[in-house]
């Protein structure tokens, strides 16, 4: 979302005359913040948006085509890089008896520069084989316990010794934001000592099929309500960032419904629930662009081959090349120091930018009902905190949560999320007894660091274990009522 809204501005000229030398290139515009003065403007309503079936659909948005571009480059430079790759492992190979010279050793940096700056970076892995519990170690394995169309529930099963009392169960919603879940691993890790964990394992929109259907914020919540019954009663349910405000709707959804798996408590980390309070420059350039500026600039079609063709997606691609525009002179460095590594023969280095890349260059596509309902809801009409915001036409009243805890986290430098935004959760969910809430403000750390890092271990995750302890709950299991997905199946 940020790099979106924080995108480079300096294209907005070249727009108009590249319309006049080839319309293909114009859809390259796509991050600038002054091109909505030559967008046109779309009225369709958000959530009632139908699946592109026809060309018009697929050219609607006049960006479709850049995808394809992109597609069409990664499949032109594919045998480039299977060539660089090879020639690689030649002037690597320990056999090769002049792979640690110098020359070979810089010819093959060069090449894997070149074959991972053009690489698609696939789905990380969690890497969770064992945690330690105790004092002694204990095996992890993923399993999935429930899955949709958009979404895999994912259990980190620790195989523990028998007799030892059950930890308290908690479901980490990762955020939907362009990035797999796997960007929570360091979330995960320090919980997992402590707690049974599930996560929210989303799934790339570009390879879910168009029959599978829609996927919006109503759906999002939906689905947080299900997990949440598929894992039972007594649960804790932490919400990182993006996910704070679906978390806290589908909180409120099911004490309004006097729901019987609501959750012991949820902590809400570094969220946008009220983007009034503080705003960012990111919250500012939201309230500065109307829906139709994202729709128009930012809305593509999912090209042939992939699973979702005609999908219309907001691309991970496109949010990349925001984030890596924003901060364009530290990633040039970063690759330019990561050459000098291998040349150096510096592995430990060159293997933590590899391990840090592997994770930020790997994104997945968002669908374009979630992306610009989101926008519109969060950042631009503040329907949460303002108590406007619907679920399947439905109020969503903060004021019910009575029975749930309530723990809200900010970092202090947090230039995504500003200082208030998180904590206007206490404030809305005005019903909550006061020895059931309690917020904390992490100095020191940005938005990251309030879900990773050494401080998020040694300061933040102990009190999110503390606070769960302390509202455990685990009431008697009842069967649970079955609720239709919109998009999905019947759970």
């Amino acid at each position: 979302m940020r790099a979106i809204l924080e995108s480079t501005d300096d294209l907005c000229s070249a727009r108009s005359a590249l319309r006049h030398v080839q319309p293909v290139l114009s859809q390259m515009l796509h991050c600038n913040r002054k091109v909505l003065a030559c967008s046109p403007i779309n009225n369709e309503p958000i959530g009632s948006m139908p699946l592109p079936n026809t060309l018009s659909e697929i050219k609607k948005g006049g960006t479709s085509m850049f995808y394809q571009l992109y597609e069409m480059n990664h499949a032109v430079m594919a045998p480039f890089r299977a060539a660089a790759d090879a020639m690689r492992f030649f002037y690597a190979n320990p056999l090769n008896p002049f792979s640690q010279t110098t020359v070979a050793r810089t010819v093959a940096a060069g090449l894997e520069v070149f074959e991972r700056v053009t690489r698609r970076y696939g789905k990380p892995v969690f890497g969770h084989a064992e945690t330690t519990i105790d004092g002694k170690p204990v095996a992890v394995t993923e399993e999935v316990v429930w899955a949709k169309p958009f979404c895999n529930l994912l259990h980190f099963k620790r195989h523990v010794a028998g007799g030892r009392g059950q930890d308290q169960k908690i479901l980490v919603v990762a955020p939907m934001s362009g990035h797999y879940a796997t960007l929570l691993r360091g979330t995960v890790e320090a919980l997992l000592p402590h707690a049974d964990v599930y996560i929210t394992d989303w799934i790339d929109a570009r390879m879910v099929p168009l029959s599978e259907g829609r996927f919006d914020l109503d759906d999002y919540i939906d689905y947080i309500i299900e997990m949440l019954h598929v894992i039972g009663p007594g649960t804790h349910v932490i919400g990182v960032c993006q996910p704070s405000v679906p978390v806290l709707a589908a909180v409120a959804v099911m004490e309004s419904q006097q729901d019987s798996m609501i959750p012991a408590s949820m902590t809400l980390m570094g969220g946008p629930i009220d983007t009034r309070i503080n705003p960012t420059a990111v919250n500012d350039l939201a309230q500065q662009k109307p829906l139709e500026w994202f729709r128009e600039n930012v809305i593509m079609n999912v090209p042939w081959p992939q699973p979702g063709f005609m999908r219309r997606v907001y691309p991970g691609f496109l949010q990349l090349s925001g984030f890596m525009s924003m901060n364009l002179d530290r990633h040039l460095v970063a690759h330019k120091e990561f050459y000098e590594h291998l040349v150096k023969n510096d592995g430990e280095s060159a293997e933590k930018h590899r391990d840090f890349y592997d994770e930020y260059l790997a994104v997945m596509d968002l669908t374009e009902e979630f992306y610009l309902q989101t926008v519109d809801t969060v950042f631009i009409k503040h329907s949460l905190p303002k108590g406007e915001m619907m679920h399947r036409r439905i109020p969503v009243d903060t004021s019910a949560i009575r029975n749930v805890a309530l723990l809200t986290i900010e970092g202090e430098n947090d230039d995504i999320s500003g200082l208030g935004q998180t904590q206007a959760a206490q404030t809305i969910c005005a019903n909550i007894p006061e020895d059931m809430r309690q917020h904390y403000m992490q100095p020191d750390v940005g938005h990251y660091g309030v879900f990773n890092g050494s401080r998020f271990r040694r300061e933040i995750a102990p009190r999110i274990v503390a606070f769960t302890q302390k509202h455990a709950r685990t009431p008697s299991r009842t069967t649970p009522f079955k609720r239709i997905i919109k998009g999905g199946k019947a759970g």
